[in-house]
């Protein structure tokens, strides 16, 4: 497994999203997939203190990595509001505070190795936030800090409010696909002109880049996706099939091909992807070896012009 870069730390190219832990997954269920990606070579495993419903991911994986804490690159996020933390929610130091002791707890360590913020806040001055995720980083609690959902003005606000010295914002976890290709105009270029990491969520675009959605076909029942309307639009499936086409003309299947794009851009540090079995690790740790041409990604963006 390659790693990449993300501030000081040295992260698997291809991450586990953690979201369905708690959600779809109960703990035992859970052990087994952390299991699955550690044999496979992953050592970045993505949560937040939200996912599961009031903390219970990051509970059960804190459950799983009993004695094995040291074997992993933990990420976890704060700033939703949560059930069991108050009424507070946001970047303001005290709930800061809060939310980064509740996560230690829920995960049972005395570190988190990237402590991101879910949202911007727009009610608090970044200095603040900023000097608060700083005192983490001094105490030792945190030992990157990233944020998430923000927008390349805002990573530019956050990168100049930053302390003198101090802690910055190394990483940025945004929505990006082959199906979502929002932040290249100007997120992607502000991460590399800043040295960011970019760290894309829903890489798999919720599932249609799987390729078990299909143009004529009736949708898999009991998916993430059934039912919607806009995701499974004639547009998107038109998109997916010739996606497909093209990766299997080539040997590979549409999966490979989400991956392997993503980590085509050298500022992508890992691809987290979630997974409610171990086969769709395997799967996952797979699909990053197709190294694609620059005539091969050339043909991609035609193929997503032409269909869209």
């Amino acid at each position: 497994m390659q790693t990449r870069k993300i501030g000081s730390l040295d992260v698997s190219v291809v991450g586990l999203g953690c979201n369905n832990f708690g959600r779809r997954l109960d703990a035992a269920q859970t052990a087994t997939v952390i299991d699955a990606a550690l044999d496979a070579g992953i050592n970045f495993l993505d949560t937040a203190d939200i996912y599961g419903g009031n903390g219970l991911s990051e509970d059960y994986m804190g459950q799983a990595l009993a004695g094995r804490r040291d074997k992993v690159i933990l990420a976890t996020k704060y700033s939703k509001q949560m059930q069991d933390q108050g009424q507070g929610h946001g970047a303001h130091p005290d709930y800061i505070r809060i939310a980064v002791e509740a996560s230690l707890r829920r995960l049972k360590t005395d570190y988190i190795d990237l402590y991101q913020q879910h949202d911007f806040d727009h009610n608090v001055p970044l200095e603040d936030t900023l000097g608060a995720l700083n005192e983490l980083v001094q105490a030792g609690k945190v030992r990157e800090i990233g944020c998430s959902n923000f927008s390349a003005q805002q990573i530019r606000d956050a990168e100049a409010a930053a302390p003198e010295g101090g802690a910055r914002f190394v990483s940025v976890q945004n929505r990006y696909s082959l199906l979502h290709r929002e932040p290249e105009a100007e997120v992607l270029p502000e991460c590399e002109r800043l040295n960011i990491a970019f760290l894309p969520y829903f890489p798999l675009a919720s599932g249609l880049l799987t390729g078990k959605y299909r143009l004529g076909q009736l949708a898999p029942e009991n998916t993430r996706l059934s039912g919607n309307a806009d995701a499974l639009s004639e547009t998107h499936l038109k998109q997916v099939e010739a996606l497909i086409q093209f990766a299997e003309s080539r040997g590979h299947t549409i999966l490979e091909l989400a991956f392997s794009w993503l980590l085509s851009r050298p500022v992508v540090a890992s691809v987290i992807a979630g997974a409610t079995k171990p086969a769709q690790i395997d799967s996952n740790v797979a699909a990053a070896d197709w190294q694609l041409t620059d005539a091969e990604l050339a043909e991609v963006d035609s193929i997503l012009d032409q269909q869209s």
